[in-house]
C-alpha cells in the first residue's frame, strides 16, 4: 500500500503535464507554429490567411497568447494605414518547443500503444465484433 505523496515510477505516466492549454487550443497552436516559422513576424493579415481565421478569433486568440508573454504585438503606420505584426517572444520559443517535447511523447507512447495492440490481435485471432 502507498502512502499519499509516495509516487511509484510509473504514476500519472500519461498526465502529459507539459501540455500547455493555452498552445493546446488548435487556433493558438497554428498562429504560433505559424510565428516560429517566420522568427521576423507576420502581418495581422497574413496570420488570418495562414491559420483559416476570422478577424474576431484572431484578435482574441492573439489577447490570450500576448497575455501570456508569449508573442507581442506591435501596431505602426504605413501610407496612412494602420498595421500589425506579431511576433513569438523569448518565452514563447521556449514554451513551445517545451511543449512539442511532451506532444511527441504523446505520439511515441501512442505508436507504441498501437503496435502492443496489433501484437495482441495477431496472436489471438481476429478480434470479436461486438465483444
Amino acid at each position: 500500500m502507498h502512502k499519499r505523496g509516495n509516487k511509484s515510477a510509473g504514476t500519472h505516466r500519461f498526465a502529459y503535464q507539459g501540455l500547455d492549454r493555452v498552445i493546446h487550443e488548435k487556433a493558438r497552436l497554428s498562429l504560433l507554429t505559424s510565428l516560429m516559422t517566420h522568427p521576423e513576424g507576420l502581418r495581422f493579415a497574413d496570420l488570418k490567411q495562414l491559420c483559416a481565421l476570422t478577424d474576431g478569433n484572431l484578435n482574441r486568440h492573439l489577447q490570450v497568447l500576448e497575455r501570456a508573454k508569449l508573442v507581442k504585438i506591435a501596431k505602426f503606420q504605413e501610407h496612412k494605414r494602420l498595421h500589425t505584426v506579431c511576433q513569438v517572444t523569448a518565452l514563447g520559443r521556449k514554451r513551445y518547443v517545451e511543449y512539442l517535447a511532451v506532444l511527441e511523447q504523446v505520439v511515441l507512447d501512442a505508436a507504441a500503444a498501437g503496435k502492443a495492440g496489433a501484437a495482441i490481435d495477431d496472436e489471438s485471432g481476429p478480434a470479436l465484433v461486438g465483444a
